[in-house]
């Protein structure tokens, strides 16, 4: 079963609307401040959506769900280290940030230890944006062949060149603003989705209750010490916190949404409350995971090529008369939170700007912005058709390349943050004897990539020390 001509109706008009909402923001893109951040007037509640938009991708629309649908609630355990991680980056990074007109992060990377180091995180994030949004790219168009007979190739080109058009034209205002409302757009599907189920399921409420209870679904706490398992209390909290001192603190693509905050309280209150507010949907996904599972105990499961497909599988044969078009809408709004307008402001700041033309003028920044907006595009949808392939959950695998990168940077920061004597040598050893640690934990499987950040991190600090140490010593 494919969707009807009423559902096609809602999804082209949704990427019409949002494209022309996000290309109306052209006109107030005069200089790379405004394009970069905003011109730094965003309010502390349109920082707080944006995060939230930016942060439930597809890879959590249709992969949360999937993960009670075969699991439990584990997920929890990683979400309440997001909040802790908040908190620590209200204390910790933002003030850094607002001291100084800094467009990128890595700026602060500069200041500290000067272009080597700042060079090198910039160029993981790079690599690392182009692959996990890719990625992420993917995960929609994977939905939306599911529920339309699309090739995914055809559906990756078209949301990409959506992406594209709206980035390109509005800048770091259309990001946030369509961010705003695509929040709203999704949370009403995930609402929908919910409402859908329970007409659905004989005995309502209940019998999600008493299947899920029965199944073990709703578990939560996983206290194992196995460090191969992924959802535990203990890589939750401590990898959790990790992740987000490393995405929502040193990432480009969110410190971006931060720094265009009226203020540094403004940007704490509105990334403290997005914890909160991701801390509910997941719970909210989670839960429909467990509806689907109690749903199909009544019905004929489907058969899937991925668990990821269950979500979408349900929309397309269940629901009728435009209401499963809103849903493949709200999970494509959940998507189009790009990363590109991050990714031009690094291209621009921490490589031309630095090492082509240190006396580029607004204009030529400007043109140069664009044309990496639509460079890195081309990128992502690069990545996306390559990642037709992959074998594994494209949440894990999403979340899985963020933190193979996240912990050098995490650590170059933290060492710029509390130490004043470590010097630029030291701290790239660090840097790159922790990534060669990351690497072979992928390589040989030993953690669960939750741990990833965290150890990534204190093994980049612990080097970075310690060589100091040994120089020091040496003179």
């Amino acid at each position: 079963m494919t969707l009807g001509w009423a559902d096609y109706a809602v999804i082209a008009t949704y990427l019409v609307a949002i494209t022309l909402f996000g290309s109306w923001f052209a006109k107030f893109q005069k200089t790379t401040r405004d394009y970069f951040l905003a011109d730094r007037s965003s309010p502390w509640w349109a920082i707080c959506f944006t995060i939230v938009a930016t942060e439930t991708s597809t890879l959590s629309f249709i992969g949360v769900p999937a993960q009670t649908y075969v699991g439990g609630m584990g997920f929890l355990q990683l979400a309440a280290g997001y909040i802790v991680g908040r908190i620590i980056v209200s204390a910790i990074f933002i003030p850094a940030y607002f001291r100084g007109e800094l467009v990128t992060s890595y700026e602060l990377l500069q200041q500290r230890f000067g272009a080597p180091v700042k060079t090198a995180a910039s160029g993981i994030f790079l690599l690392t944006r182009s692959l996990a949004d890719g990625v992420r790219l993917f995960a929609t168009a994977l939905v939306i062949a599911v529920v339309t007979d699309v090739p995914v190739s055809w559906t990756v080109i078209v949301l990409g060149a959506a992406m594209i058009t709206y980035t390109v034209r509005g800048g770091a205002s259309a990001v946030i603003w369509t961010d705003v409302v695509q929040m709203f757009v999704y949370i009403a599907g995930a609402g929908l989705v919910f409402w859908a189920l329970l007409e659905r399921i004989p005995g309502g409420w209940a019998e999600v209750v008493a299947t899920g209870s029965a199944a073990g679904k709703f578990a939560v706490l996983n206290f194992s010490t196995d460090p191969k398992a992924v959802y535990t209390v203990w890589a939750g909290l401590a990898g959790g916190i990790a992740l987000t001192l490393a995405t929502h603190g040193t990432d480009q693509f969110l410190v971006q949404r931060l720094l265009s905050a009226r203020s540094a309280k403004e940007a704490s209150t509105g990334l403290i409350l997005s914890g909160f507010i991701v801390f509910a949907q997941f719970t909210l996904f989670l839960v429909i995971g467990v509806m689907l599972y109690t749903y199909y105990q009544h019905m004929p499961a489907p058969a899937l090529g991925r668990t990821d497909e269950i979500l979408p599988t349900f929309v397309v044969t269940s629901l009728t008369g435009g209401a499963a078009g809103f849903i493949v809408a709200a999970i494509v709004a959940a998507a189009l939170s790009p990363s590109l307008n991050s990714m031009a402001a690094v291209t621009v700041s921490d490589f031309y700007v630095r090492f082509v033309n240190p006396t580029a003028t607004e204009p030529q920044m400007m043109r140069l912005a664009r044309q990496s907006t639509i460079g890195w595009g081309l990128v992502q949808i690069a990545v996306a058709l390559a990642a037709q392939w992959m074998e594994r959950s494209v949440l894990d695998a999403g979340l899985a390349v963020l933190s193979l990168a996240a912990g050098p940077v995490l650590g170059a920061f933290l060492i710029a943050v509390f130490t004043r004597h470590v010097q630029a040598p030291a701290m790239l050893t660090g840097m790159i004897t922790g990534a060669a640690a990351l690497a072979w934990l992928w390589w040989t499987g030993a953690v669960a990539w939750t741990w990833y950040a965290l150890i990534g991190a204190t093994v980049t600090a612990v080097v970075a020390l310690l060589v100091q140490a040994f120089r020091r010593s040496a003179r």
